[in-house]
Formats: structure tokens, C-alpha cells, sequence
């Protein structure tokens, strides 16, 4: 059997001989190379799940019509493996709809799933199963979510859903007649061990960091304890997308307290992933971002390095988003089949190969 380092030094089994059966697909919106090294520096140096990566690569994140992307533009790279316009979802700058890995697998049959702490609409989740030339078009973006048939949901909209359907009743009343469990609280779902669920848990986005609690990491297990109940026995496995939504939101307001508090929020999520993928055969957690918000620099109080500590600070220098490469961290089966410098297009088309779904 052929081995490999593993974080801390200890041998452990190639990856490359599992079959990637499951896909655990962990998106930082805005997360970049800073934000994971304040995360480390904030928590005294102690090991991250981040630094259980068995592999790391590096993606470019530009979009078809800018050399700064929206996260229209780069979820729609991560999940089609095709450039698009930003402000635009699943669809090319011509209008074709492009298939998303999420939507290929539920043709070859695997689960699907998204946890996320925004609304299930927005850009990130809505990449995935949606064809919109207009992100904010939430009504139909929220139509396109019904008829996703993706299984297992978490995160906000009620807003949207609460509105009338065309084959009657709301939103929510048309996902409960498709024979999904519908709660508006995540407490509710524990006496669900199988099948097809919504929880939809804030009108708009959830609350941000700390005050939403453990959402994400907790809905992240149990998004993945529905997945793994519904494809036993199966020979496909599942695709999971987990968001760490807020990052952006916090890195656009220059916040860095909020920021730590996302960041820790998400590694959460990411070690719960990780877990999993320790304990069930042919799971691959793969943890990116879809581009850098805030410019995010960690420069030192003073210059003079004969001192035996020089201080630090967190600046931003934009409220926007840059053109700076993110990171890419890869765990379980198959982490060493994606590495090297990438477009973010070339990600997705990766994690297609992985699943056999091209």
C-alpha cells in the first residue's frame, strides 16, 4: 500500500486509491489567504481544520467580463466549470444555461444538499441550480429552487418562499407536497433521520456570528447524517455544499471582530466535514473560497525586528472584493488529484471528474 504524510507527520493511507464517492464541497464567500492566517494567529497558533489540508492549491477567481468577480459570477465557475458575467447565475454571457455539478449529479443519482448561513436564493447556493441573467431576481430564482429537487436544504428565503406559488398555496406548501420535512428551526429536523428536508431558519440571512449560535456547523451534520441515510446501499454517493456565507459580509464592513467570529463559525463546519470524511470511506472535503474580500493585510505595529515582538493589526484596504488568487484545502479520498495553480473554472471541472459525472 503506498503512504503519505498526513498534517502532524503521521503516516497515513494515499487517498488517490479511494474512489471519490462523496463530494463535501465548503465555500468561504470571500474568505482569502489572511483570513485563514487570523483565524491561526487569533487562536494562539493552534492546530485549524484548516491545517488537517492533505493537499492545497491555489485558484484564480476572474470573471468573463472583469478581472474582479462578483459571487455570481465566480459560484458560477465553481459550479458549471464555465466563465459567466458578473451579476449573472448559470448561465454563460450569452444566455445559455450551463448544467452545474450539483445538477449532474441528481441526473446519475446522487444526493445533493447546500447548508448556508444567507438565503438559500443568493449567489453562492442559487450557482448551483439556478439559470438567472440577473442575481437579484429572487422570485425566480426561488421558482428554480422548488424545481431544483435538491434534497436537502438549510439556510434563509423564507421571504420568498412565504409568497404565492402558481400550483397554489406558498412556496413552502409546494415543497411540503414533494414530501419534503419543512421547518423553520433547526431543532425541529432532529426527529428526521431520512428523506428530503427544507429548513428554512430566518426570513432574509441567518443572524451574524455568534448570534446565530452553531447553525452552520450543526447543519452541517445533519445535512450530512440525511445524505449518508439516503444513498446507503447506493453505488453514487452524495454532493454537499456548505457556505460560510457571512465572511463577505463581514470583510465588506471592514469588521475584523465580526470576521473572526465567521471565520471560527466555518471552521466549525469544515472540521465537522472533516470528521465525516474520517470515519466514511471515499468522502472528499474540498474548502475554497469564491474570491478575497476586503484586501485583508496583516502588517506589523513597528519595523524594527530586533524587538522581541512588533505587535500587529488587521487592515482592509477596500470594501469590496480583489483580484487576489484563494486558497484551496483538500481532505479524504482524491485529495492529491487536485493541486497546482487553477482557475476556479478548472475546480469545477475537476470535482466533475472526480464524481464521473462529465
Amino acid at each position: 500500500m503506498l503512504l503519505c504524510l498526513s498534517a502532524g507527520g503521521a503516516i497515513a493511507s494515499n487517498p488517490r486509491a479511494e474512489e471519490v464517492r462523496n463530494v463535501i464541497f465548503m465555500v468561504g464567500d470571500g474568505m482569502g489567504l489572511a483570513h485563514v492566517s487570523m483565524l491561526q494567529i487569533e487562536n494562539g497558533y493552534a492546530p485549524t481544520a484548516f491545517d488537517r489540508a492533505q493537499n492545497v492549491a491555489l485558484i484564480t477567481t476572474r470573471s468573463a467580463n472583469n478581472r474582479v468577480t462578483d459571487s455570481a459570477a465566480a459560484g458560477t465557475a465553481l459550479a458549471s466549470g464555465s466563465k459567466t458575467d458578473n451579476g449573472t447565475l448559470g448561465q454563460d454571457p450569452e444566455g445559455h444555461a450551463l448544467t452545474s455539478t450539483m445538477t449532474r449529479a441528481m441526473m446519475k443519482g446522487l444526493g445533493t444538499g447546500i447548508v448556508v448561513t444567507c438565503y438559500l436564493q443568493h449567489a453562492t447556493p442559487g450557482a448551483f441550480y439556478a439559470h438567472v441573467a440577473d442575481r437579484g431576481d429572487n422570485m425566480a430564482i426561488t421558482r428554480q429552487l422548488l424545481a431544483s429537487n435538491i434534497d436537502v436544504l438549510f439556510g434563509g428565503g423564507r421571504r420568498w418562499l412565504k409568497e404565492a406559488c402558481d400550483e397554489g398555496g406558498s412556496y413552502l406548501d409546494a415543497f411540503a407536497r414533494r414530501g419534503y420535512f419543512v421547518a423553520d428551526s433547526l431543532p425541529q429536523t432532529r426527529v428526521v433521520g431520512k428523506g428530503r428536508v427544507l429548513c428554512c431558519a430566518a426570513d432574509k440571512h441567518l443572524p451574524e456570528a455568534p448570534g446565530r449560535g452553531d447553525f452552520l456547523p450543526r447543519a452541517t451534520e445533519k445535512a450530512l447524517e440525511l445524505l449518508e441515510a439516503n444513498t446507503a446501499g447506493r453505488k453514487r454517493g452524495f454532493m454537499l455544499l456548505v457556505e460560510g456565507s457571512q465572511i463577505d459580509y463581514a470583510a465588506h464592513a471592514k469588521d475584523a471582530d465580526r470576521l473572526l467570529a465567521e471565520m471560527r463559525d466555518f471552521e466549525q463546519a469544515v472540521a465537522a466535514a472533516m470528521d465525516f470524511a474520517d470515519r466514511t470511506p471515499g468522502t472528499l472535503v474540498i474548502v475554497t473560497a469564491d474570491h478575497e474580500t476586503g484586501g485583508m493585510t496583516i502588517p506589523a505595529n513597528k519595523e524594527d525586528f530586533t524587538l522581541s515582538e512588533n505587535g500587529l493589526q488587521y487592515q482592509f484596504s477596500t470594501g469590496g472584493h480583489t483580484g487576489t488568487m484563494v486558497p484551496v484545502y483538500l481532505y479524504g479520498a482524491g485529495a492529491d488529484r487536485i493541486a497546482g495553480v487553477l482557475d476556479n473554472t478548472e475546480l469545477g471541472l475537476r470535482i466533475q471528474e472526480l464524481l464521473d459525472l462529465k
